[in-house]
């Protein structure tokens, strides 16, 4: 009896990993619930996998400017506004604004 060569299941699915992450998969898909002809929910969903390289060649790398996921010495200095400094007056404006408000609320009673 002749022996036929088989590849095992670990590198085909090494195969298939190496072909999605290189090329990328795309999945979408929509989930709509209704009762009675009324939408009660709709899940839109959209799922790109693929390598880094590939998401930075098609453009995709919101990661590099995430805060959460980068070190803040990697962002890019951006100039910053500086805002005024609060002092009496301003809590003197925001306090009387806060009268007028109220007495026209009064007023519209």
């Amino acid at each position: 009896m002749e022996r036929i060569p088989t590849v095992s299941g670990t590198a085909n699915l090494l195969d298939i990993l190496d072909r999605v992450l290189d090329k990328g998969l795309v999945i979408a898909g929509d989930v709509r619930i209704s009762l009675a002809n009324v939408e009660l929910l709709t899940i839109r969903i959209r799922l790109l996998v693929c390598s880094v390289d590939k998401a930075e060649e098609i453009g995709l790398n919101w990661w590099k400017f995430d805060p959460n996921l980068t070190h803040p010495g990697a962002l890019p200095d951006v100039p910053r506004r500086r805002l005024p400094r609060a002092g009496p007056e301003a809590e003197l404006r925001a306090s009387t604004t806060a009268r007028k408000k109220a007495g026209r609320a009064s007023r519209k009673k």
